[in-house]
C-alpha cells in the first residue's frame, strides 16, 4: 500500500474526523445550514483582517437578483482588474460569508479588489443555473464599475471547488464572446474539471480524506450537470485562447489529477500556465487554514504566483 506524505496537523484533523465522524449533509438540511454558513467558516478559516471597504450590491441576473460583495484593502484606487471569485460548495451550499475570509486574502495578497458571487445553488436550481449566474455576474461587474465607484480595466476570475469550476467555464465563455474588459487571468483552487472518479487521485483518496466518495455522488446528483458539455467539464473544450492560469491542487484530494490534466491542456495549448501542487494536505485546505496553519503557505506561493502573472499579462496588453 502506496504512503502518502501527510501534514501532521492534516493528519490530526482526519483522525479527529475519523474518531468523530460529521453528520452527513441531506436536502432537508440545507434550509438551516446556508444562512449559518459565515459563522461555520469563522471557525474554520484565518480572520477575515482589516479591510477599507467591504460592500453588498444587487445585480439583476438570470433567475433575480444576484448578491455581490465587494471586497478591498484600498479606500480608492486607479483604473486596474477586478477579481470576481466564486465560491466552493458543491454547488449545494457557499456564500458571500463563507467566501469572505478567502476573499480577504486574495484581495490582500494580490492588492486587488475581489468582488465574490452569491450565485444560485442546487437542487433548487440544477445545472446550468449557477453558470448561468457566473457569466452574467462577469459581464455585468465588467458593465458596472461605477457601482462599486471602481475602473475596472480587466478581470481575474477565481473559485475554490465548485467556484474553480466556475472560474473556469466563465474564462472560456468570455473567450468565445468577450465582455466589455478582458480577462487578465484565472486562478482556480482544486476546481471541479470532469466530476470523475476514475482517475489515481480520486480512487486513492476516495475514502478517509475529507471528501469521499459517496458525498461526491451525492452532490453530483443534486446538481445534475450535463457532463462533456463544456459549460459542466471544461477540459472537452480548446484551451487555446485562454488567459494566464494558474492551478492549485492539494496532494491529497481526490480532485487532484483532474486539475493536473486542466493545467496540462492549457500549458498545451500554448496559455501560459502555472500549476502548484499542495502536498501533504487535503481538499478545501483553503477555507481550513484556521485548523491546518500548514496550508497558509501553500496558499500564499499560489497567490504569489497569481499575482505575478497578473502583473506580466496585464503588461502585456501595454
Amino acid at each position: 500500500m502506496t504512503e502518502h506524505f501527510v501534514h501532521p496537523d492534516v493528519r490530526a484533523h482526519l483522525d479527529g474526523l475519523k474518531a468523530n465522524p460529521r453528520p452527513k449533509l441531506t436536502v432537508e438540511m440545507l434550509p438551516a445550514v446556508r444562512p449559518k454558513m459565515g459563522e461555520i467558516y469563522a471557525a474554520l478559516d484565518p480572520p477575515i483582517g482589516e479591510l477599507a471597504v467591504t460592500r453588498d450590491i444587487l445585480m439583476p441576473g438570470p433567475g433575480g437578483q444576484i448578491p455581490l460583495r465587494l471586497f478591498d484593502v484600498r479606500e480608492s484606487r486607479s483604473p486596474g482588474p477586478v477579481a470576481v471569485f466564486f465560491h466552493g460548495g458543491g454547488f449545494i451550499i457557499g456564500n458571500n460569508d463563507s467566501a469572505a475570509f478567502l476573499c480577504a486574502e486574495i484581495a490582500r495578497q494580490l492588492d486587488v479588489p475581489v468582488i465574490s458571487v452569491d450565485y444560485r445553488l442546487a437542487p433548487e436550481h440544477v445545472w446550468p443555473a449557477a453558470p448561468d449566474d457566473a457569466e452574467a455576474a462577469a459581464r455585468w461587474i465588467a458593465d458596472n464599475g461605477a457601482a462599486f465607484n471602481l475602473d475596472i480595466t480587466s478581470l481575474v476570475l477565481c473559485g475554490d471547488s465548485a467556484g474553480g469550476n466556475l472560474a473556469i467555464v466563465t474564462s472560456l465563455a468570455l473567450r468565445d464572446r468577450p465582455a466589455t474588459v478582458p480577462v487578465a487571468l484565472q486562478f482556480a483552487i482544486y476546481p471541479v474539471i470532469e466530476f470523475s472518479f476514475d482517475t489515481e487521485s480520486a480512487k486513492a483518496f476516495g475514502e478517509g480524506y475529507g471528501l469521499d466518495e459517496v458525498d461526491r455522488r451525492w452532490l453530483d446528483d443534486l446538481y445534475k450537470p450535463q457532463l462533456g458539455h463544456w459549460r459542466a467539464t471544461p477540459i472537452v473544450a480548446d484551451q487555446t485562447g485562454m488567459p494566464p492560469t494558474v492551478i492549485l491542487t492539494a496532494g491529497l484530494d481526490p480532485l487532484r489529477d483532474e486539475g493536473r490534466a486542466y493545467a496540462d491542456k492549457t500549458a498545451a495549448a500554448g496559455v501560459p500556465t502555472a500549476y502548484i501542487e499542495a502536498r501533504g494536505t487535503i481538499h478545501a485546505f483553503a477555507s481550513l487554514r484556521r485548523k491546518l496553519p500548514s496550508g497558509q503557505a501553500d496558499v500564499l506561493a499560489a497567490l504569489l504566483k497569481a499575482k505575478e502573472m497578473l502583473r506580466d499579462s496585464l503588461a502585456a496588453r501595454l
